[in-house]
């Protein structure tokens, strides 16, 4: 039976040297296939672990949070040192998936972002005893083949970028053609924002993905020149590493007036998602243009590339789906029966009204004045 299904019983022979060399053979791990890749595979496990230490502390924060609006005397949130863990935790996810920009490709680095996702439903079901959906269980199955397309199919370019690479590659006519058509649609984006006061989920999202792909190319480029000063290869002397600094900085600032725009006008189930599916949209083509990531990527390495982002989108897509915000339960206000009156019901507070209740003689007054 051996023999028919072509497996080899006895010892290793050097017969078997390609076959194992392309796996790392025996002893994978210091194989030719580790030593290649080893740089961009320790980039995806920082990043995937950053990205699931961003799911853990905003959960952190969420319950700090519920833990102060219920105590009978309220307090600043800094004053907690449950919501200082999650923001600690917070600061060293974020200097995680900083750096590891510097280790793998941009189109890597930003589709784990789905890491986060799936952490919170793990920490919602597991920790905070939430019932788990099909569509959890859904989700994540194609949000992890995806994640795994992605690592398996990623590029496998240089990440050591020196300045003068990185000066190059502003000037490089691809870049300035894709600077210029993203400046006019941002302008565009903006002009229906300002003036026209358009304030559509997707135009919010739209302006962020577009100042995210500045943001990730100067994140990238920040990174890697840091990464190399701490090898002893001085970069920071260089102007294009400030330039790159503020640009990342600014940038990142308006993105996150943008974000934060569209959190207070729309539910996180549609935000989370839609924004998800831009930024790493986004940060894949620009990884694309500027730093030229898939230019000796073989067609059917592209083809399983996409694919496996297609298949994060999805799974996101369907997590975050019809899944139920949570608010604090605020009391009904009961003032008892009013003599003579008859009250449409139980006053409720309402959030979109300054009133806390009418009465049916007050619904007729308004009904014939209007």
């Amino acid at each position: 039976m051996a023999s028919g299904w072509g497996l080899r019983t006895g010892p290793w022979t050097p017969s078997q040297a390609p076959w194992n060399a392309s796996f790392g053979g025996p002893g994978s791990l210091s194989g030719p296939w580790y030593s290649t890749h080893k740089t961009q595979l320790f980039g995806v496990l920082l990043a995937a672990a950053s990205n699931f230490l961003i799911s853990v502390s905003l959960n952190i924060q969420k319950c700090a949070h519920l833990r102060l609006a219920c105590r009978a005397e309220p307090k600043p949130c800094y004053r907690s040192k449950l919501w200082c863990c999650g923001i600690a935790l917070l600061g060293l996810a974020e200097l995680g998936t900083f750096t590891a920009y510097a280790l793998a490709p941009i189109a890597l680095v930003a589709p784990l972002g789905s890491v986060s996702v799936i952490g919170s439903a793990f920490i919602s079901v597991f920790f905070l005893k939430k019932t788990m959906r099909t569509a959890d269980i859904l989700g994540g199955t194609l949000t992890i083949t995806g994640i795994f397309l992605l690592v398996t199919f990623a590029p496998n370019v240089p990440q050591e970028l020196t300045a003068r690479q990185v000066r190059n590659y502003l000037v490089s006519w691809p870049f300035l053609v894709y600077s210029i058509l993203e400046i006019l649609i941002f302008c565009i984006l903006l002009y229906f924002y300002k003036r026209k006061a358009v304030k559509h989920i997707m135009v919010l999202l739209m302006m962020v993905a577009l100042l995210a792909s500045l943001t990730v190319i100067a994140v990238k480029a920040v990174s890697s020149m840091i990464a190399l000063s701490v090898k002893g290869k001085m970069q920071l002397t260089y102007s294009i590493f400030y330039i790159m600094s503020v640009l990342m900085a600014t940038s990142c600032a308006f993105q996150i007036k943008f974000l934060n725009q569209a959190m207070h006008l729309y539910e996180a189930t549609a935000v989370v998602p839609i924004n998800f599916v831009f930024f790493t949209s986004s940060a894949i083509i620009s990884g694309v243009i500027f730093y030229q990531e898939f230019q000796s990527a073989a067609l059917l390495s592209v083809f399983m590339f996409l694919f496996g982002c297609l298949l994060s989108f999805l799974g996101v897509i369907i997590i975050a789906r019809n899944k139920k915000e949570e608010h604090l339960q605020i009391p009904f206000i009961d003032c008892g029966h009013i003599p003579g009156e008859n009250l449409t019901g139980k006053i409720q507070p309402d959030p979109q009204c300054s009133c806390y209740g009418t009465l049916n003689k007050e619904d007729d007054l308004v009904k014939r004045q209007s």
